[in-house]
């Protein structure tokens, strides 16, 4: 495997799965003499309120949540 230009590299589905590393999912790095080692970031405080900032006005019907739900339930 390369290291490319930009200092980039991609993981192998195999290892990635089994940390469940995700895509958008943080990481930090920790040198050790010549090796280098991944690892998922620990979560920041108020992750949830950053995911529904995100998701806000992402909808693309005019439905309200009942009308949704109601549509789901039949």
């Amino acid at each position: 495997m390369r290291i490319t230009s930009k200092g980039q590299v991609t993981i192998p589905v195999a290892i990635r799965r089994r940390p469940g590393l995700l895509p958008e999912t943080e990481v930090e790095f920790e040198v050790e003499a010549d090796a280098v080692r991944i690892r998922k970031a620990a979560k920041p405080p108020g992750q949830g309120r950053s995911l529904v900032a995100r998701m806000t006005g992402k909808a693309t019907t005019r439905m309200t949540t009942d009308e949704i739900l109601s549509m789901t339930r039949g």
